[in-house]
């Protein structure tokens, strides 16, 4: 994608919760591009020309001339149990110069499957954030927020091309390794995290990635001290501590063998050549 300053807007975006019916239909499109994210409960949109159940975790995508429908109706009772109905999502309506270069970059689909990770929901909460500001307001942050979402977006898409069964739970337990490493994590939260055992979690993760889910661990916890051993002027022992090591004589152990130097020695011949 060119790197020019080509016009990106958003037009309006928004939370939104129901806990009464819902619906609407637009049959001549929508006139803008559409992101919705299903954040809580579950919700009905047209998908590929169909009605197709939402949930949790789904990501909507919709172009300027496409037909839009969406349903939100009280859950079937499950015996003499009813249960509250609910629905929530982030909605983001935009355009521009750089979006329809980005739109027709690939062929998008109109519903992927996501981890909610909190970098995510974050890039949505910022853009209503700044649509909200009323005092000294700056278009370009919103700007710069939605094309950070719309390249996430083709990242999740790339990296996650089943929405759903064992290749998206693998994806989540990576999602969860990357944003996590720092800290001193077991695998009962990781399999906690995506609601599985932790047999069934180390299984699909060694057999998605090829490498064991504290081995992954240990190689975006050594590639962060590295960041942070170049570019920060932090003692090593604060660099192995924010990196997720709980101490330093295993910190130097491992980074020596994977990068064969010292952490030490790394950080000096480092700074030599800059």
């Amino acid at each position: 994608m060119q790197t020019t300053d080509l016009s990106c807007q958003v037009f309006t975006a928004g939370f939104s919760f129901h806990r009464t019916p819902f619906h609407v239909h637009r049959t001549e499109g929508l006139g803008s591009y559409l992101l919705r994210l299903q954040t809580d409960g579950t919700s009905e949109a047209l998908v590929d020309g169909k009605m197709e159940r939402v949930e949790a975790g789904d990501l909507l995508l919709y172009g300027p001339h496409d037909t839009y429908e969406l349903k939100i109706f009280p859950p079937s009772l499950t015996g003499s149990e009813e249960r509250p109905m609910e629905s929530g999502d982030y909605h983001i309506f935009f355009g521009g110069e750089w979006i329809d270069q980005w739109w027709n970059q690939r062929k998008r689909p109109t519903k992927i499957s996501i981890p909610l990770s909190e970098g995510l929901l974050g890039l949505f909460r910022q853009i209503v954030i700044e649509q909200r500001r009323i005092s000294n307001p700056d278009p370009r942050i919103s700007d710069y927020y939605l094309r950070i979402l719309c390249l996430e977006t083709d990242r999740l898409l790339s990296e996650q091309p089943i929405s759903s069964g064992k290749t998206f739970l693998a994806h989540r337990i990576k999602q969860y390794i990357e944003e996590n490493a720092s800290s001193l994590f077991k695998l009962e939260d990781v399999a906690a995290y995506v609601d599985t055992s932790v047999s069934r979690c180390v299984h699909l993760f060694k057999e998605t990635f090829g490498i064991s889910i504290m081995q992954y661990a240990l190689e975006v916890r050594l590639d962060m001290a590295k960041e942070r051993i170049v570019f920060s002027p932090m003692p090593l022992e604060q660099v192995a501590e924010t990196s997720g090591f709980a101490n330093y004589t295993y910190f130097h152990r491992v980074f020596r063998s994977k990068f064969g130097m010292s952490p030490k020695e790394f950080r000096h011949t480092r700074q030599e050549k800059m």
